[in-house]
């Protein structure tokens, strides 16, 4: 997963009525991803989350080179990695610059807080190491999409896992939107064991 940050606090984004904008791109072929489907799955932990009106999210699924140069460039990590998350529209949350800093993200201008929609930020999920990993995280390859999906986009709300605490709260409301929004349900037996491992 995404490497552990300083968690910032962000509020909850209102930009009145209606459903946020997801933009949702397959730019790999390794996998086949159901756009409609993680689109879907986004909208509803934005709102699971209390976002919502005019507001836009950007998901990207990509091939192993990309996400290892994205991983370069952005967290000073050699390889691929299974997700990265690049929150926008919140100058206090580009602290710094360098390797592990919060960043706009691949080919964004900086914030303007008078654009409207507000441009919470990028997901990018690599699906083919998500693939490789999925029997020891999170059980089935389907499963560790949605999970890394939902986990991108609360790093992009201002989650964080860098400690104890913060890992504890992440993944509640990880589990809270995958139980209500992905499985419709508890979480299978077999994502359970894996997630307390």
């Amino acid at each position: 997963m995404t490497e552990s940050r300083p968690r910032i606090h962000v509020p909850r984004r209102a930009g009145g009525d209606g459903v946020p904008e997801v933009f949702c791109s397959d730019e790999q072929s390794g996998s086949t991803i159901d756009l409609a489907r993680w689109r879907q799955l986004a909208i509803s932990s934005l709102l699971h989350e209390g976002v919502h009106g005019a507001c836009e999210l950007s998901v990207f699924f990509v091939d192993e080179s990309t996400m290892a140069d994205l991983n370069k460039e952005h967290m000073g990590k050699v390889g691929p990695t299974d997700v990265l998350a690049f929150p926008l529209d919140a100058a206090d949350m580009i602290e710094q610059q360098g390797p592990g800093a919060l960043t706009r993200g691949p080919a964004r201008p900086h914030p303007d807080s008078d654009d409207v929609p507000t441009l919470l930020g990028d997901v990018v999920l690599c699906p083919i190491v998500a693939e490789r990993q999925a029997s020891t995280h999170a059980g089935c390859f389907d499963d560790e999409v949605a999970l890394l999906l939902v986990h991108g986009i609360l790093h992009v709300l201002g989650f964080d896992h860098h400690d104890e605490e913060t890992k504890t709260v992440m993944r509640a409301r990880e589990m809270a939107i995958l139980t209500k929004h992905h499985w419709a349900g508890p979480a299978p037996v077999e994502f359970r064991q894996e997630q307390d491992e």
